[in-house]
């Protein structure tokens, strides 16, 4: 049986999703950006080759599979590119929460083969990519509305936290081929 630290560390590898203050400077906002930019990549050099089984492992006892993942990451990242949008576009809207559980749960979750959510990654990541380099100074404390949380969110610290989310998921996946030891 795995204790309590132990689950902890495998949903959360790199530490539970960091409370980001708005303000970030240009450098910090760029090197989150670049983690956005980078993911695609990184995932694609991760999977490639997975067999069935591997795509169907749970990377955590009661946890999601790879394949749940792989398609959780541009299902999240299409919302996170339009809140993005919203928050240029709106004077502080309040952006669509959705429940990301069930999502996984679709059939187009297990009917899709993991390539079309990986081309769909990297299609979302090249416009979010544009649009996030596009952001002035200025506009970077623009913000939206999470009714979920009932919380305000500057844009950057919503780049923040999908920065991070981008590496939690990746590192799910790795540590899960290190304990299996797929390489």
């Amino acid at each position: 049986m795995t204790d309590d630290a132990t689950l902890e560390k495998l949903r959360y590898p790199l530490g539970r999703m960091p409370n980001v203050e708005a303000g970030a400077d240009a450098v910090q906002r760029a090197a989150w950006i670049g983690e956005i930019e980078r993911l695609p990549l990184r995932l694609r050099a991760v999977v490639d080759g997975f067999s069935p089984a591997q795509w169907d492992t749970p990377y955590r006892p009661n946890g999601w599979t790879v394949r749940q993942l792989v398609h959780h990451l541009p299902d999240s990242h299409l919302n996170a590119y339009t809140r993005f949008k919203l928050g240029l576009t709106e004077d502080h809207p309040a952006i669509k929460p959705y429940d990301e559980a069930a999502w996984a749960e679709l059939a187009d979750t297990f009917e899709t083969p993991p390539e079309v959510s990986l081309a769909l990654l990297e299609a979302v990541h090249r416009r979010w990519v544009v649009v996030l380099r596009s952001i002035s100074d200025a506009h970077w404390s623009r913000t939206v509305f999470h009714p979920e949380y009932e919380r305000t969110y500057a844009l950057d610290q919503l780049l923040a936290q999908y920065a991070w989310h981008c590496n939690h998921h990746l590192r799910h996946i790795t540590a899960l081929v290190e304990r299996e030891e797929w390489n």
